[in-house]
């Protein structure tokens, strides 16, 4: 299977597991944004062209779902997939703590974004003392899902090697 294909699925996957089965196992109206932590992990181990391509994607398949404008998504996860993209090279991945501050940090980032440019957009609904409790909620959430997410990712983004190989970006 090659790496656009298995990038398609994670894709298809994390936005099917946002829309169709976390919205049943929110907290405090919240639940993680299982395709902003894909696009994190994407940025993360493939750097920041591939964390805004993939975050543009896994954004705009979002919006389709959502009632606020299309493209608030794709925006905020472009942006975030960007932004972890560029601090992944000064990180050490080694230790265990990376993948959930990613998860959380892409969360509170990209969830931050969404707020500011749909204010910005005249969704006045995001104007509340509750959304920012949404969104930190979600961040921890995302914290949470970033270990489960962050291997997939992982194996969506390895390129294979000639010879049926394959090695690990």
């Amino acid at each position: 299977m090659g790496r656009r294909l298995r990038l398609l699925f994670l894709l298809v996957v994390t936005v099917l597991l946002q829309v169709a089965v976390f919205p049943r196992l929110e907290i405090a109206d919240a639940g993680p944004a299982v395709s902003l932590v894909a696009t994190a992990a994407v940025g993360f181990r493939s750097g920041p062209e591939s964390g805004l391509l993939f975050g543009f994607s896994a954004g705009l398949a979002v919006d389709l779902f959502l009632q606020t404008p299309l493209g608030l998504s794709a925006l905020s996860y472009a942006v975030t997939g960007y932004a972890i993209g560029l601090v992944e090279s000064g990180l050490v991945r080694s230790t265990i703590w990376v993948t959930p501050l990613i998860g959380g940090l892409a969360g509170l980032l990209g969830g931050l974004i969404f707020v500011t440019v749909g204010i910005l957009a005249g969704q006045d609904q995001l104007i509340a003392g509750q959304t920012i409790v949404i969104v930190l909620v979600g961040a921890a959430y995302d914290m949470v899902v970033a270990p489960v997410v962050f291997p997939f990712a992982r194996w969506a983004v390895r390129e294979s090697v000639p010879g049926g190989a394959w090695r690990a970006r």
